[in-house]
């Protein structure tokens, strides 16, 4: 979608400029039109070099500055684009992207343990290749450089303790009497976490297990 004009040069260029993309007129006669009309606004320097310009809608022809030309490619380029009649950027023309979605960091954290699904379980192992179930946890904070306590009793006492009802993507779950074991809350009503010796790391209900409580560092 071309934008509404601002000033008279892009005033101009829509009033002529476009007539001239709808008729074949080459890019520097679209450039010289658009340019012609800003003489009231731009001085026209001396036409050391110029070449004659078919004014479009108009039996005029005139002579036209290669430097005037040049200050208005920028508005061309921009609305040829837009227009989709100039596939390729002026040179030294800025692309623009779509900014990438924010992620939050319990998504990050979260992204972090499940990265680790199908490591084995190892008693006492933080990784970064054999879990246990606090030693998961601690590992993926800190991927984004938190440092949370090592063991699930201390997780489990240590954070903002959370309603269930209140759980977002990255919250520790502690699950049995005493906080015994702890997990990583990813959506869903499921949990990433490292289960027991013989077994790897995966993804679970949530349910699976008898919850003790849910924190948030």
């Amino acid at each position: 979608m071309i934008s509404r004009p601002h000033n008279d040069l892009e005033r101009l260029f829509f009033l002529m400029g476009m007539h001239s993309f709808k008729n074949g007129s080459s890019r520097r006669n679209i450039v010289a039109a658009a340019a012609i009309g800003v003489g009231a606004v731009v001085a026209l320097p001396a036409t050391a070099q110029a070449a004659p310009v078919q004014v479009p809608g108009t039996d005029y022809s005139v002579d036209v500055p290669d430097e005037l030309i040049a200050a208005a490619q920028p508005y061309v380029d921009s609305a040829v684009a837009a227009a989709g009649s100039y596939a390729a950027p002026a040179s030294g023309a800025v692309a623009y992207a779509a900014p990438a979605p924010v992620v939050s960091e319990g998504q990050r954290i979260a992204d972090a343990a499940l990265s680790k699904q199908g490591s084995p379980y190892a008693w006492g192992a933080t990784g970064p290749d054999a879990f246990d179930c606090s030693g998961l946890t601690s590992w993926a904070y800190s991927q984004v450089g938190k440092s949370i306590p090592r063991t699930s009793g201390a997780q489990a006492s240590s954070g903002t303790p959370v309603p269930l009802n209140a759980l977002q993507v990255g919250d520790i779950i502690s699950f049995y009497s005493g906080a015994s074991h702890v997990g990583i809350y990813i959506g869903d009503n499921q949990v990433v976490h490292a289960p027991t010796e013989g077994d790897v790391v995966k993804v679970t209900s949530m349910d699976y297990m008898p919850i003790n409580n849910a924190v948030r560092f």
